[in-house]
């Protein structure tokens, strides 16, 4: 192996500036020749690629988001459209992909290994729903800026005496929701994983006014049922015996933006430099991730196969500590 590349895919996720900075400087310590690819498998496709050096990688530890840019790609689900990505790849002399990136990610990066084309992902996004890793590149900076946010609006709350109802981001999964939750002492938290009656989280309200708190916090995932724009119009519909006054803040992408935590420059570091030992040790078609602490590999079709869960027993913690 001579030439390599690397690509970030899907949602942006703090850390992967040091994740791409990690497969570079490995890559060239091997003796590779390292390429970025420009706005994932779009740029793929189109044949943007570019060297990267030690230099040009300087700089960017702390930077959240990404330098090479990420893009969606429905269309590589398509057998042709792969195949010109095979084709732009041998035509840059590429031997092996680096794919840092989330589900949809592993699932293209899965679709090019199945081709024979040597592939490595890398685990990265903020949702935390990836098979085959205990937590990925982006995880620990979007929970600390989501549970500052929730920090603050519980000061807000506690001045009024209102409940607030934060989302948070979570698709199809409620792991952002959930330790937020937990951390950040909310009194109800839903989830996508559990369908939830808005009458229950109205009396968690309604149990937090009677305890006499200042006030209430209740933590939705986006993918939540119902969502919060639904619990919303319940929560204000029932506002006269409920004790608050509701109001809602939707966090969105500004859990995707800042500078990445110690973890996860830590995290991205080590998952990096793994992709490229992958390649050196004539290993591929497999997730870079880390479960216990250590680095682990996951078959790129099992990823994609698998279904992580979240811990029950989480729940039942965030259902005690609201008392």
């Amino acid at each position: 192996m001579k030439r390599i590349a690397v690509l970030t895919s899907g949602g942006d996720a703090p850390g992967m500036n040091a994740a791409i900075r990690a497969v570079v400087r490995a890559g060239l310590e091997k003796g590779y020749e390292v390429f970025g690819v420009e706005q994932g498998y779009t740029g793929l496709i189109a044949g943007r690629f570019r060297p990267l050096g030690a230099r040009d990688v300087g700089g960017i530890l702390q930077r959240g988001g990404t330098m090479l840019g990420s893009a969606r790609c429905p269309e590589f689900k398509e057998h042709d459209v792969r195949l010109k990505a095979l084709h732009e790849l041998g035509a840059k002399g590429i031997d092996g992909l680096v794919v840092i990136g989330g589900n949809g990610s592993q699932t293209g990066a899965n679709a090019l290994s199945a081709m024979g084309f040597p592939v490595v992902g890398v685990a990265s996004t903020i949702d935390n729903d990836l098979y085959g890793t205990d937590v990925s590149i982006g995880v620990d900076t979007a929970l600390n800026i989501a549970l500052e946010n929730i920090d603050r609006l519980k000061v807000t709350a506690s001045s009024h005496r209102r409940a607030m109802l934060v989302e948070v981001m979570g698709r199809d999964c409620g792991y952002l929701a959930l330790m937020a939750g937990i951390a950040g002492g909310a009194e109800a938290v839903v989830i996508p994983e559990c369908e939830t009656d808005p009458e229950i989280v109205a009396t968690e309200i309604r149990r937090a006014y009677a305890r006499g708190k200042p006030h209430a916090i209740v933590v939705v995932a986006e993918g939540a049922k119902p969502n919060a724009h639904g619990l919303a119009q319940y929560v204000h519909e029932q506002e006269a015996r409920l004790g608050f006054e509701l109001r809602v803040t939707i966090l969105g992408y500004v859990q995707r933006g800042g500078a990445p935590t110690f973890a996860d420059r830590m995290l991205a570091s080590r998952l990096g430099s793994a992709a490229v030992e992958q390649f050196a040790a004539g290993n591929h078609g497999v997730l870079v991730g880390i479960r216990n602490g250590e680095i682990a590999t996951t078959p790129l079709p099992e990823v994609v196969a698998g279904k992580k869960q979240i811990d029950a027993g989480l729940l039942e913690l965030a259902r005690v500590l609201a008392k």
